[in-house]
């Protein structure tokens, strides 16, 4: 029950209609018995500036931060988290008195592909995209595995590629940059970190003969089954939907603003069950 005592988290982004960041923190709020809620507020980027004054203001506990403002928000921030500090990008927010970005987006896809697949470690992983959630992926992998970035400008690939060798002390063989439309083939998993496969006329980023005997892994996840993951499962490629890393990094996310660790089938289970009623 909402009360004068409920604590509010919301997720920021524009847009946000698609979002079910809602549905899950709810249902594991509600879980836990903790008397928080969480909303979603769609915020143009010229309104990003006075959120964080706002959320200070207002008394709002904490954010999820998602496209197009991961990277923006941190100029608002008091402080980033050493997630953060390494990514260059925010997707959740703790705010009391001062307001505190952190990454989770890294470790939320890392147990989406552990779960499914078990340890990656020593694989090559190829990244569609150089922006917020492919900067957190490609930082969180790029540890202990080999790291390509695929993107349309070539120039941001290769900037997040340089990044990635200094930052983590990688040398040029284990972290590469390509064009969008490269070879696969000595390619173990493929990661969409683009917003390719959202809409219902994008074209997958690549065909299914190229994602035979791949990991090939969307962090779209509506709808749940991209133009990317149709592809894989035509040659019965290993397809993994987004709810993985949504799921996890929400957990993530979770236990910052709370301290407590939420029940992940309890998020997940909320959402298959709105999935089924709302499609």
């Amino acid at each position: 029950m909402i009360d004068s005592k409920t604590k509010l988290v919301a997720l920021i982004g524009h847009p946000v209609e698609h979002s079910l960041s809602p549905i899950m923190q709810n249902a594991a709020f509600r879980d836990k018995n903790l008397n928080y809620v969480y909303l979603a507020f769609d915020v143009l980027p010229e309104k990003l500036k006075y959120v964080i004054d706002g959320a200070k203001a207002l008394g709002i506990v904490g954010f999820n931060v998602t496209i197009p403002h991961k990277i923006e928000i941190i100029k608002y921030l008091d402080k980033l988290d050493k997630s953060a500090e390494l990514i260059g990008a925010v997707n959740t927010i703790k705010v009391d008195k001062e307001a505190i970005g952190y990454n989770t987006d890294g470790i939320g896809a890392r147990k989406a592909l552990e779960e499914k697949i078990g340890k990656v470690e020593n694989k090559n992983i190829l990244i569609f995209g150089a922006g917020g959630a492919a900067r957190a992926v490609a930082f969180e992998l790029a540890k202990n595995n080999n790291i390509i970035i695929a993107n349309r400008t070539l120039d941001k690939a290769k900037k997040l590629a340089e990044e990635i060798i200094e930052k983590l002390g990688k040398n040029s063989d284990e972290v590469k940059y390509v064009p969008l439309n490269t070879d696969l083939k000595d390619v173990d998993i493929v990661i969409n970190a683009t917003s390719v496969g959202m809409k219902k006329d994008d074209k997958p980023l690549a065909t299914a003969e190229q994602l035979r005997g791949k990991v090939v892994m969307d962090l779209v996840y509506n709808p749940l089954e991209t133009p990317l993951l149709k592809e894989a499962k035509k040659v019965n490629a290993i397809a993994i939907d987004g709810l993985g890393m949504l799921i996890h990094q929400g957990a993530e996310a979770f236990k910052i603003w709370t301290g407590v660790e939420p029940n992940i089938n309890v998020m997940r289970e909320a959402i298959m069950k709105y999935l089924n009623y709302s499609h």
